[in-house]
């Protein structure tokens, strides 16, 4: 997820743990323990993101995809940041040292902030189709939610508009709510959001402020609500990825009936649990090829047609025999021999393949097509030429090959 969400999120439990606990006798003692966990939960929120800074340890574009969401994202690391942001809490915040000291409840709301921050951010991350590998190194997996888009401003109006209604001082409350109702309008009109979940973020924002007004400085009721909404929108997103997966698993089926779907990488679009982008993968062992799908799916065509969602997502043109629940967008045909010889031979694309859930080879480039086509280079792109006669990388991390399926036995 994008660092917003997971900020206000962090922001957002690190105020409900602290309201749900007695409060400190010595009200400055009070206010000092909403400061620190606040920012203790903000900082575990977003702690694991640290990967980023080691990423120059291998060329690009391999440094990003496989240190990026790497070890601080897995559930063994987890503990351990957690017991160096307590550390460095303690040694750099000297009123919350001792705080700490001689408070209970402050050490237990600590302790619960810094855990559910850093649980928050795998949580999120798993969310998405880029993926992350908690259980490494006991299962080095790559694990995909499929579920909610990488920035999704339901958790910014979710947990930011109770945080919002907080602040005392009216003029930095009323800019924080404007900033909160006007960067989903943005995306309306530049056309990445639909109209119609525009306006279910600025009902349930309405919603949200007035539920915490009534709560005022101790109420949970629109925290609470903030967390309902939150994991009301992920069941909704999961059910219908579910569907989504199985309307286009029906539909390759019908277009090659010889072909194996293994996987589909379903994105939704923001806000909008009726619109699909996805990335089908499909295997022919006898005809010796891979078939990758890029399309767009609706699973309310009565509704909203899939060639009438967002445009900015969209990215047209759609193949022939369009219909109102799915629109394809390109097919692509891989060759396994030739996969499968690449991955023995060279040992930067080996490396690659840890990340590449939906490869394709193409000359001298690969992509994975998850994240656009072949015409529109993107951080995924790995050049052949630019690896020719190089040493093997060092600092390789063994994450599982997420196309092993393609491989053969070896790679299982």
């Amino acid at each position: 997820m994008d660092n917003i969400s997971h900020s206000l999120a962090g922001l957002g439990v690190g105020e409900l743990v602290h309201r749900s606990l007695p409060r400190e006798r010595d009200e400055g003692n009070h206010q000092l323990r909403r400061r620190l966990l606040l920012v203790s939960c903000v900082i575990a929120s977003n702690l694991p993101d640290i990967d980023l800074l080691w990423t120059w340890l291998l060329p690009a574009p391999l440094g990003s995809l496989l240190h990026h969401r790497g070890y601080t994202h897995t559930v063994l690391f987890a503990v351990l940041q957690a017991i160096v942001l307590w550390l460095l809490l303690r040694l750099c915040w000297p009123a919350a040292r001792t705080l700490l000291d001689k408070s209970y409840y402050a050490r237990v709301g600590t302790r619960i902030a810094i855990a559910t921050g850093l649980a928050l951010h795998l949580a999120m991350d798993y969310l998405n189709s880029y993926g992350l590998h908690p259980f490494h190194p006991f299962d080095s997996r790559w694990f995909y939610g499929d579920m909610v888009f990488i920035v999704e401003p339901v958790f910014w109006i979710a947990f930011g508009v109770p945080m919002a209604m907080t602040v005392q001082r009216r003029a930095p409350r009323f800019l924080l709510l404007a900033l909160l109702a006007c960067a989903p309008l943005f995306f309306a009109l530049k056309g990445f959001l639909a109209w119609g979940s525009l306006a279910f973020l600025w009902l349930a924002a309405a919603g949200l402020a007035a539920l915490q007004r009534r709560a005022g400085a101790s109420g949970k009721v629109a925290l609470i609500a903030a967390l309902a909404t939150a994991f009301a929108f992920i069941a909704v997103q999961g059910v219908a990825s579910y569907r989504g997966e199985q309307t286009v698993a029906q539909a390759v089926q019908k277009i090659d009936p010889a072909g194996k779907m293994l996987d589909a990488a379903m994105s939704p679009y923001p806000t909008n649990p009726l619109c699909w982008a996805f990335v089908s993968i499909e295997e022919n062992e006898r005809a010796g090829i891979y078939r990758l799908h890029r399309g767009v799916l609706s699973l309310a065509p009565g509704i909203e047609a899939a060639s009438e969602c967002p445009a900015a997502f969209s990215k047209g043109p759609f193949e022939a025999g369009a219909t109102p629940a799915i629109a394809f967008q390109s097919e692509e045909d891989g060759r396994l021999d030739t996969l499968r010889r690449l991955k023995r031979t060279d040992c930067y694309f080996e490396a690659w393949l840890r990340f590449a859930r939906m490869p394709l080879v193409r000359g001298d480039s690969a992509f994975d097509l998850r994240f656009g086509s072949m015409s529109s280079p993107n951080f995924t792109t790995f050049r052949f030429s630019a690896f020719a006669g190089h040493e093997c990388p060092r600092f390789v991390p063994q994450w599982g090959i997420p196309r092993s399926d393609l491989l053969g036995p070896e790679s299982k």
